[in-house]
């Protein structure tokens, strides 16, 4: 295994020399691809080469997923197999490239992550905080794998990975897109605990911007998650043992029974099944909801169990009534209350048309509840049972 550090830029004028400095500390190959900066100092170039380190300049700027990609092109050229991402702003410690290298020299086929300490950081944006929970949900729903820091750009990739995948992303969102497909194509996930440094506000260079940025991530995420839905798998990058299951399983009930338990029922995993497992059972999916749970938890590594058995709270006949009364009042502006059989069966599509638009409404909301209460429930359960 080889390595480079990989430190992209674009306006970090004041940090990059730094940032740069502090990685060749604990390697030889550290490379600074510049993303298109206007007006590039001559003396930082100087310093760069000083240092040793290779400086890239790209001729505008196109991106932080297009700097990765075309390194990642650079690394394959010169035989380098793993690279190391880090910020070029300071945020990211140098001195944690050690503990990133060991995590990935344990684990060549896996992908590095990097997991920032919010608990005890300074100046943490509240938008980071909601920004990374929000990621890490969607990252465990489309791949079943649950990662801390989705966010976090500081991670080691295997080059062939990168190299061997198409992407489609150019900005901030590659780096969801590049994980979630790596994790696609078999490759692991190793996280490694590190400090991160906020600068307080209004002294941080930041390049994210809210609108275009959280629009793109938005897009990616609805791609992702309809991706993994559709019955086709996905191409494996790496050899991966095979999962359980099959004829073989059936021979053994009991231990089918108990892994079918213990799939994804950590707090957060239960939370999402039950959510996923309760919109569905909303929805109008007359005769066939059971079918649509069992696929959509096989094909999302969710709990089975749990989708099922709460998919019986919202049986008929009370939560088909309520999304009809709520659809009806959508259309009309007053509740249903004349339960004639010309209203119930006469103008049955009406009254599915009406199903379905409360649906739309109740179902996020009921989903929504089930999170919240299943996620209480467990964690309350697993801190009683860790502190017993």
């Amino acid at each position: 295994m080889s390595f480079a550090c990989v430190i992209p830029h674009y306006r970090h004028l004041g940090t990059v020399a730094a940032a740069a400095e502090g990685a060749r500390q604990h390697l030889d190959d550290v490379r600074v691809i510049d993303d298109g900066t206007p007006d590039f100092p001559e003396e930082l170039s100087a310093r760069l080469a000083a240092l040793g380190v290779k400086l890239y300049r790209r001729g505008r700027n196109r991106g932080k997923g297009a700097v990765l990609l075309a390194a990642a092109r650079l690394l394959a050229a010169d035989g380098v197999t793993h690279m190391i991402v880090m910020d070029a702003d300071g945020q990211h410690d140098p001195g944690d490239l050690p503990r990133l290298m060991a995590a990935s020299n344990a684990h060549p086929d896996a992908v590095i992550v990097g997991c920032r300490d919010f608990e005890h950081a300074r100046s943490v944006p509240r938008s980071s905080r909601f920004g990374r929970a929000f990621s890490n949900f969607w990252v465990r729903l489309e791949t079943g794998t649950a990662c801390a820091d989705t966010q976090s750009g500081y991670r080691v990739y295997p080059v062939a990975g990168l190299t061997g995948t198409r992407f489609f992303c150019r900005r901030y969102n590659f780096e969801i897109e590049a994980l979630v497909k790596l994790l696609w194509g078999g490759y692991g996930l190793f996280e490694v605990e590190i400090p991160v440094s906020y600068t307080p506000p209004g002294g941080r260079i930041s390049h994210f911007d809210p609108l275009r940025d959280n629009l793109r991530l938005t897009l990616l995420h609805t791609c992702l998650v309809t991706r993994q839905l559709l019955p086709v798998p996905h191409r494996k990058l790496v050899k991966t043992p095979p999962s359980p299951g099959g004829f073989r399983e059936l021979l053994h009930p009991l231990d089918f029974i108990r892994r079918l338990l213990r799939e994804n029922a950590d707090p957060a995993g239960l939370a999402a099944s039950a959510a996923v497992g309760t919109f569905l059972a909303v929805l109008p999916l007359v005769g066939v909801h059971m079918a649509v749970i069992l696929y959509v938890c096989i094909r999302f590594k969710l709990n089975k169990v749990m989708a099922l058995a709460i998919q019986n709270l919202f049986m008929p006949p009370l939560s088909p009534f309520l999304c009809i009364e709520t659809g009806y009042f959508l259309r009309h502006g007053v509740f249903w209350t004349q339960f004639t059989l010309q209203n119930c069966l006469g103008e049955l599509h009406l009254r599915l048309w009406e199903w379905l638009l409360g649906s739309l409404l109740l179902a996020p909301a009921f989903a929504l509840i089930s999170w919240i209460a299943v996620f209480a429930a467990s964690s309350f359960l697993k801190n009683r049972r860790a502190r017993a």
